[in-house]
């Protein structure tokens, strides 16, 4: 019995190839950008990009690759692209409006201040 990527041919074999180098290179980024930049505000944003990117290009290597190797259409991996597109920017809204958050009640003057609201509260009125 051969293993299914020996029946890969070489114009599939080769977008299949480039498309996981280049998903682990932005994953790769990501994680380096993670560990350089200084503040939590600064980390926080390489790895929602490598991640979001680099599963993309792997995402799609994978449907490439099991398509062809299974003659059929293989697209369960969107799912995965859909659940990865939406809950990384939630995510990164979350904890970058927890961590403000709690670096304004801990009064570090790194964060800017609460601007103020320019609507009304419920019960008054506009000046």
């Amino acid at each position: 019995m051969s293993a299914p990527f020996e029946n890969i041919p070489l114009w599939a074999a080769i977008p299949v190839g480039g498309l996981l180098v280049v998903g682990a290179f932005l994953t790769l980024v990501g994680a380096i950008g993670f560990l350089r930049l200084g503040t939590f505000y600064e980390r926080i944003h390489a790895p929602t990009l490598g991640t979001s990117g680099g599963i993309g290009a792997i995402m799609i290597a994978s449907m490439v690759f099991f398509s062809i190797s299974t003659r059929t259409l293989v697209i369960h991996e969107l799912l995965i692209g859909i659940f990865v597109t939406v809950t990384t920017p939630v995510t990164f809204m979350l904890l970058a409006r927890a961590a403000l958050h709690r670096d304004r009640a801990e009064q570090n003057g790194n964060v800017p201040p609460k601007q103020a609201s320019s609507q009304p509260e419920a019960g008054q009125s506009a000046p």
